[in-house]
């Protein structure tokens, strides 16, 4: 494997995996995302809660600057209460289906991410192509790790989100979100990708600040 490689399927051998594992390879880790911590940063539940609640506390008072009664404006913004829960009700509906069926899986060749809700797509992502890796802690408990790809190699943001790292659309960061037992699983794929590089095992790092390099470094042309 040189490349990520995106593949399709209907059936999983392995779960999580489109195949059997090729000798010599063994799975470190396997897990998922938390689905409330994924429906807070990657749908932004938050933020859509709020926009509804201003736009209520607006609707209401506007009514009652008409001069309806309070039972009167009450009735008047139930299309609205309606819309909202609605549209919260979808995406955590949306964020239950993505954390149940993504899948994340760490061995000691490759991460694997098997993700999607209507056709489940698996990306490979062998550590040849992984410049470095960082991890982000929440004050939940939950963290998400980031996958630096060494250029020219990238994935498509599209096809990943929200397994990707938000805001990152030039060069997309693959990425393990609202991982439960984040530091553990940090520490066992900083290993893993030390041992493939050959190299002592390093600390994985914050992202954002400078990310300690966990892969093989490109080679200068």
């Amino acid at each position: 494997m040189s490349r990520p490689v995106y593949l399709k399927h209907e059936s999983e051998p392995i779960r999580g995996l489109p195949g059997p594992l090729p000798e010599g390879e063994h799975i470190l880790w396997q897990g998922g995302p938390a689905w409330w911590p994924l429906a807070l940063r990657a749908y932004r539940l938050r933020a859509v809660a709020i926009y509804f609640a201003v736009l209520w506390l607006i609707g209401f008072y506007a009514e009652l600057r008409e001069g309806a009664e309070v039972r009167e404006a009450l009735l008047a913004l139930v299309p609205l209460t309606i819309l909202a829960l609605v549209a919260l009700g979808l995406i955590l509906t949306f964020a239950v289906l993505a954390a149940r069926l993504a899948v994340y899986t760490i061995t000691n060749r490759r991460v694997v991410i098997r993700c999607g809700v209507a056709l489940p797509v698996t990306v490979n992502l062998p550590y040849a192509l992984v410049a470095s890796a960082g991890l982000k802690r929440f004050g939940d408990g939950t963290g998400d790790i980031a996958l630096r790809l060494i250029p020219p190699h990238r994935v498509s943001y599209v096809l990943l989100w929200p397994h990707v790292r938000p805001w990152h659309w030039r060069d997309p960061e693959p990425s393990l979100r609202a991982l439960r037992q984040a530091d553990e699983v940090a520490a066992i794929l900083a290993r893993a990708l030390a041992q493939a590089a050959g190299q002592p095992v390093p600390a994985v790092a914050e992202p954002g600040a400078a990310a300690e390099p966990l892969g093989p470094a490109p080679v200068p042309a």
